[in-house]
């Protein structure tokens, strides 16, 4: 496998920076439009539109490099919001710490529920993190730190490093865009990888990489662990934009809306969940005006997305510009 992997880069003269030469103009076109956007589109919108899209992008992690479907992320996504809401409000930390933190409550529930879930497959992998997903949901209800229903409110953006003050909307939206562009950059880093070239072995064909030598639950439980960790940091930004973290969350509802946004995209591209969570905020946000048909229309939406490109808004367009290549 390493040889097929050395050969395969070998033979990509055109590559720049590990990006080939339209992943590089994507990422080109995805960072202006990052600068650009909010001076022309509400920051709020934006913000929530890039923490939606890096909670995607971890997602997409598993089940589009790895083959796995967890129905249980909101989980990883609610905790760090609710660790990240908590410590700003009562222990005062930094905006920066109080993320880390979120990031790193998530990545250590990663560690427990997918050490519980990893060694199963398919449906039952599903399952198993949909029933410990849930569990997470009681225990936020009950816990009495998250304020119930209630949720935690008032939550401050505070001062990043002690010194910027992110009351503005547009001074916490540079904040987010970092985050979204530093969390996306890593997760091509690590799909990109000698690891995550493994990790699409597992996903093909996981008897032939484990003949090769390779501990595929090893391996997805790291990327699970990865995925959770991105997750947390997702939820804890979402937290302070808002100012607050509700059960709303860690409801399984967010689970089903993630893997919406990934199919909407594009399974197993870089780009596609990024594409995938603009149409489906933009949705929620633009068509709440019509009430109770909002899911009527939200349906007819995504039935004629799932005719137009099967394989997502992202790898359609892929695949055509691979045919006039």
């Amino acid at each position: 496998m390493s040889d097929v992997t050395l050969q395969a880069r070998t033979a990509r003269p055109w590559m720049v920076f590990g990006y080939t030469r339209t992943q590089a103009i994507a990422l080109l076109i995805l960072v202006v439009l990052t600068i650009a956007s909010p001076y022309f589109l509400y920051p709020v919108f934006l913000m929530k539109v890039l923490c939606f899209a890096l909670f995607a992008c971890a997602f997409n992690l598993l089940i589009g490099y790895v083959g796995l479907l967890s129905f249980g992320h909101a989980a990883f996504f609610g905790m760090g919001a609710y660790v990240t809401a908590w410590t700003a409000k009562e222990w005062h930390l930094t905006p920066e710490v109080a993320i880390l933190l979120g990031g790193l409550v998530g990545a250590a529930l990663g560690v427990v529920i997918g050490g519980l879930a990893i060694r199963r497959l398919g449906l039952y992998f599903s399952m198993i993190t949909l029933a410990l997903s849930q569990m997470v949901y009681f225990f936020c209800l009950e816990a009495p730190f998250t304020g119930g229903e209630d949720g935690i409110q008032q939550v401050p953006r505070g001062h990043l490093f002690g010194i910027i003050p992110l009351d503005n909307d547009m001074a916490m939206y540079w904040v987010v865009a970092v985050i979204f562009l530093a969390g996306f950059l890593f997760l091509h880093r690590v799909v990109h990888s000698p690891f995550g070239q493994v990790l699409k072995a597992i996903r093909e064909n996981e008897p032939r990489a484990t003949s090769l030598g390779y501990r595929a639950n090893d391996y997805k439980l790291i990327a699970f662990v990865l995925s959770t960790f991105l997750a947390g940091i997702a939820g804890g930004t979402k937290s302070l934009v808002f100012g607050i973290a509700t059960l709303t969350d860690v409801h399984w509802s967010m689970s089903g809306e993630v893997v919406l946004m990934t199919l909407v995209g594009g399974l197993g591209t870089i780009f596609g969940p990024v594409v995938g969570s603009l149409v489906v905020t933009a949705m929620e946000n633009y068509l709440a005006q019509f009430g109770a048909w909002v899911t009527v229309i939200q349906g007819v939406i995504f039935v004629l997305c799932v005719l137009a490109f099967r394989r997502g808004i992202i790898g359609e367009l892929g695949a055509k510009l691979k045919l006039a290549l």
